[in-house]
């Protein structure tokens, strides 16, 4: 049959197949690379330990590391650094407000590392608490206590540790803690009211990797529960060499608590700030694939209003 009569009568199963391919290759690469997410960030996992400025002449002065924030578009951080001087540091400076960064100033529990291992059953802790928190920064009163750590769940049951979670909830106070699962119930039993009003932020929302199930049934349990989301296990895949996407049960996760997650930095030692670029491009790159709300929420709107920040920030600073 020549070749036009043969064209004829199947161009109708050409269009059909070619239709299919180009739909194919749209929807591909739709799935291969969605839009940045391009919004303001909020910062909710940050140290400014001493190691890093060290009286402001250590390897990351407030300029090198309000000049990371400002051009990643991170507009207001939750502070806590070990001592709290580097977070009244960041608090005090002029360059912090040109900078267009606001400090959520957190009241962290370690003077030094041996606090790490006993400050849940050290009473000079308590006492430390108590007066910073009578002192405030220069950016206001503080907004939180921790980040603390409990290797052991069995010790938010110390002595200090139950006083500080219910002096927290007394004064409205957010505690950022980087426990285990079983840690979530015992420090939420020990508030007046029993977790119901706890401000409690789950460090990594739970480094140890606890399944998104029993994640799934705390967020359900305690309403004011939020995910802080660095170094989470499970949280991205490898789709090809170089990509990280959202797992599925994540995303999914997410899109069920849209008002319960935050993200961050914890820059604990030097390194994680040398990184902080990729460290806020990854989570762009990610929040890119939720819906605009869910990632703006998640961003920087769910922070915003847990402390009390505009929802809409003015536009100093720059965002990529």
């Amino acid at each position: 049959m020549p070749y036009r009569q043969t064209f004829k009568r199947n161009w109708p199963i050409a269009l059909v197949k070619y239709a299919f391919i180009a739909i194919v290759l749209v929807v591909t690469a739709g799935a291969v690379r969605a839009a940045d997410y391009t919004g303001p960030l909020l910062d909710a996992h940050l140290h400014y330990n001493q190691e890093a400025w060290d009286g402001q002449a250590g390897p990351h002065p407030v300029a090198d590391v309000l000049a990371r924030m400002q051009r990643n578009g991170v507009r207001a951080i939750v502070s806590n650094s070990r001592p709290n001087d580097g977070t009244k540091v960041l608090a005090s400076s002029p360059l912090t407000r040109q900078a267009g960064v606001t400090v959520v100033p957190f009241i962290r529990l370690y003077r030094d590392r041996a606090d790490y291992d006993s400050w849940f059953k050290d009473e000079s802790i308590f006492a430390m608490v108590q007066a910073e928190f009578a002192k405030g920064t220069a950016a206001g009163a503080f907004k939180g206590i921790g980040e603390f750590h409990l290797y052991d769940s069995a010790n938010a049951n110390g002595l200090v540790a139950k006083k500080l979670m219910a002096f927290a909830e007394e004064k409205n106070l957010a505690v950022l803690a980087h426990v285990d699962d079983a840690a979530i119930d015992l420090l939420m039993a020990n508030t007046p009211s029993k977790g119901q009003k706890a401000r409690l932020i789950w460090a990594h929302t739970g480094i140890a990797g606890a399944p998104v199930a029993r994640v799934d049934a705390l967020l359900a349990q305690y309403p004011q529960l939020m995910g802080e989301l660095s170094y989470r296990p499970g949280l991205t895949c490898a789709d090809a060499p170089g990509q990280q996407r959202l797992c599925p049960e994540w995303r999914a996760l997410l899109l069920k608590y849209p008002t319960r997650f935050l993200i961050g930095s914890d820059t604990w030692v030097n390194q994680r700030w040398l990184y902080y670029d990729e460290l806020m491009q990854g989570y762009r790159a990610w929040l890119g694939e939720l819906p605009a709300d869910v990632a703006r929420a998640i961003a920087w709107a769910n922070g915003a209003r847990l402390f009390d920040l505009p929802q809409n920030p003015s536009a100093t600073g720059s965002t990529p």
